[in-house]
Formats: structure tokens, C-alpha cells, sequence
């Protein structure tokens, strides 16, 4: 994929661009700040949902500004130093083409992950969630994206043979650039 003409480049050949993506109840959230948890200082953490729902209050609607909003922090960060982990369910449709730009125009090394949680799994990590009051099955049905990957060169699959924890040893080491001792779906 080829970025837009518009597009500038963002962050150094030090920092790191870590895209987590998957459905509501995969995983991402808890691995994205265990992972942030762990590094410390010096690496951003930007949520979809943070973002969106609490800063904007926006809809994920089609025109919406929440992706401009995202791209902006997340090279906000990076050009300033800060490893970035970007988490969300980022649906392609949607997002796919700022997750494109952001990804080609970042200096440093960029992974991106797609957890691939099957909907019965998701259904019964999502009744363990503290959101589960807040919506229910009906609601992730509709926002249930199965393989919404982003095509993008080495993005990584990461299915539910992965404990949470070796989910986030993966995504850690990623950001140490260690190379990962665990197994993953490329």
C-alpha cells in the first residue's frame, strides 16, 4: 500500500509504533496497558475509545473526526520522542486508511496486531469485563468484525491459543525489539 501524497513523515528511527487492533472483548485494552505498564515512561498510550467516546463523544460513524483525532496524537507523541501503543477495534472501514498512513509515513520500526478472538470466545470474555453492564450480545454482534485485518505489510495474527500474558510477553518484547519467543500467526 502506498501512503497518501499528503502524507509526512512522523516519529524517529528510535521510536516504535505499536497498532493493537481486534473485536470488542479480545484482549487489546488489557494488553496495550499492561504493556505501557510495563515500559514505563517514555511510551504513549492511545485508546480508541478514549478518544472517541470520552473526549469527543463521537459516534464511530462514517465522517467522524475520532480518526483524525488518533493520527494526530498518536505523531504528536511520536515526534516527540514517545514509543506509541494504539489500541482499539480500529475497523477498517473506518480507520484503515489513517492506520495505512500513520504506519508507512513512522520512521521507526511499526508492528501491527490483529487479535483474532472467535465470537463465543468473545461473548464469554466480554461477561468478565466491567463493561459488561454497559452492553451486551446484541451490541457486539453489530460491531463484531471477524479477519478485519488491515492488509498492511508483517501485520501480525495473534488467536486465542495465546494466553493474556503471553500476549502482552509478544507485544512487550515487540516494543524492546526483542524478537519474540512465542508463537504468533503471521
Amino acid at each position: 500500500m502506498e501512503c497518501s501524497p499528503a502524507v509526512t513523515s512522523t516519529g524517529t528511527s528510535a521510536t516504535r509504533l505499536i497498532v493493537l487492533r481486534g473485536n470488542s472483548g479480545s484482549g487489546k485494552t488489557t494488553v496495550a496497558r499492561a504493556v505501557r505498564a510495563r515500559y514505563g515512561q517514555g511510551c504513549a498510550l492511545v485508546e480508541q475509545d478514549y478518544l472517541r467516546r470520552i473526549v469527543l463523544r463521537e459516534r464511530d460513524v462514517d465522517g467522524g473526526i475520532a480518526p483524525a483525532l488518533i493520527a494526530h496524537t498518536a505523531r504528536f507523541a511520536l515526534d516527540h520522542g514517545y514509543h506509541v501503543v494504539l489500541e482499539g477495534i480500529l475497523a477498517r472501514v473506518r480507520y484503515g486508511a489513517m492506520l495505512t498512513d500513520l504506519c508507512h509515513a513512522h520512521r521507526g520500526r511499526t508492528t501491527v496486531f490483529y487479535l483474532d478472538i472467535p465470537w463465543e470466545e468473545t461473548l464469554r470474555r466480554h461477561a468478565t469485563r466491567p463493561q459488561s453492564s454497559e452492553f451486551g450480545e446484541a451490541e457486539l454482534r453489530e460491531w463484531f468484525l471477524p479477519g478485519d485485518l488491515l492488509g498492511i505489510e508483517g501485520e501480525r495474527i495473534i488467536d486465542q491459543g495465546l494466553t493474556t500474558e503471553e500476549t502482552i510477553e509478544l507485544v512487550a518484547a515487540e516494543l524492546n525489539g526483542v524478537p519474540p519467543a512465542t508463537r504468533i500467526l503471521d
